[in-house]
C-alpha cells in the first residue's frame, strides 16, 4: 500500500482530536485510522475483533487504543462509546467504516439471514454508533462524522441486493442526519468507494470483482489509502460547510 500518510502538514491537522473509527483492525478502517493517527488525532480502534484490533491500535501513534464492539448490538456500541470518552474525555470524529458484503446471489437466492445480516452490520451499525455519540458533540458544539457507503448504494450491484440496499440506506441516514445537526457545529458525510482492494473481495466470486472492476473508467480497484484521503478532509475542521453529502471516490464510476 502506497504511503500516502507521510508529509502530511499542518492542512487537515487533527492534533488533540479524538476519533471513533469502527471496522478498524483491517482493510480500509486500517488505512483510515493510520491517516488520522499520522494527522495527530487519537484513533481508538473499534473492532468486532479485539486481537485485531489491539494489534493495529499498538502501531499507530498519539496513545491510540482498541475496544471491541459488536455494532449491530447498541448495548455494545454504547458500552463502546463510553470506554472511548472514559479514555479520552471526548469524540470529535467518527468513521462509520465497519460492513460486510455478503455472499453473491440472486435475490431469489438470498436468505433472510443474509438479508438480516447485511442490514444489522452495514445499517443499523451506523445508526446505532451516530445515535450513540451525537449527544456528546451536540453538548460540543463539534463533531465529524463520516460514513462509509458504496458505490453500489447508489447504481446498485447485481447479484448483491442487500449490501446495494443497506449501502443507499447510509446515504439517506447521512443526509438526513447532516441535516438535522446543521446548524450545531457537526458535518456528516459519507464516502462512496468502488471497489477496494481488502478481504471484503474474498467474500465474492472473481466475476463478481470482475463486474465491478470493468465498470471503473480508471480500470482498476482503489486502494484503502485512497479512501482513507477523502476520508480525512471530511473529518478535519476545515471540512466546515461541506454536509449531508456522499463523496465519490470511484476512479470515475458514479456518473451523479
Amino acid at each position: 500500500m502506497t504511503d500516502r500518510s507521510s508529509g502530511i502538514g499542518k492542512m487537515f491537522d487533527l492534533t488533540g482530536r479524538a476519533a471513533i473509527v469502527t471496522g478498524a483492525a483491517t482493510g480500509i478502517g486500517q488505512a483510515i485510522a493510520i491517516r488520522l493517527a499520522a494527522a495527530g488525532a487519537t484513533v481508538a480502534v473499534v473492532d468486532l475483533n479485539l486481537p485485531g484490533a489491539q494489534q493495529a491500535s499498538a502501531a499507530l501513534p498519539n496513545g491510540a487504543f482498541a475496544v471491541q464492539a459488536d455494532v449491530a448490538d447498541a448495548a455494545s456500541v454504547g458500552r463502546a462509546v463510553d470506554a472511548v470518552l472514559q479514555q479520552t474525555g471526548k469524540i470529535d470524529i467518527l468513521v462509520n467504516n465497519a460492513g460486510i458484503a455478503g455472499p453473491a446471489a440472486y435475490i431469489w437466492e438470498q436468505t433472510d439471514e443474509n438479508w438480516q445480516r447485511n442490514i444489522a452490520i452495514n445499517l443499523t451499525g451506523v445508526f446505532n454508533f451516530c445515535r450513540a455519540v451525537i449527544p456528546h458533540m451536540r453538548e460540543r458544539s463539534y463533531g465529524r462524522i463520516v460514513n462509509v457507503a458504496s458505490i453500489a448504494g447508489k447504481e446498485g450491484n447485481p447479484r448483491m441486493t442487500p449490501y446495494s440496499a443497506t449501502k443507499a440506506g447510509v446515504i439517506g441516514l447521512t443526509k438526513a442526519l447532516g441535516k438535522e445537526v446543521a446548524t450545531e457545529g457537526i458535518c456528516v458525510n459519507a464516502v462512496s468507494p468502488a471497489v477496494v482492494q481488502t478481504q471484503i473481495l474474498d467474500q465474492l466470486t472473481p466475476e463478481q470483482v470482475a463486474y465491478m472492476t470493468d465498470r471503473i473508467p480508471m480500470r482498476r480497484t482503489a486502494k484503502p489509502d485512497e479512501i482513507a484521503c477523502v476520508v480525512h478532509f471530511l473529518s478535519s475542521s476545515e471540512c466546515s460547510f461541506v454536509t449531508a453529502q456522499c463523496y465519490d471516490a470511484s476512479g470515475g464510476r458514479a456518473t451523479y
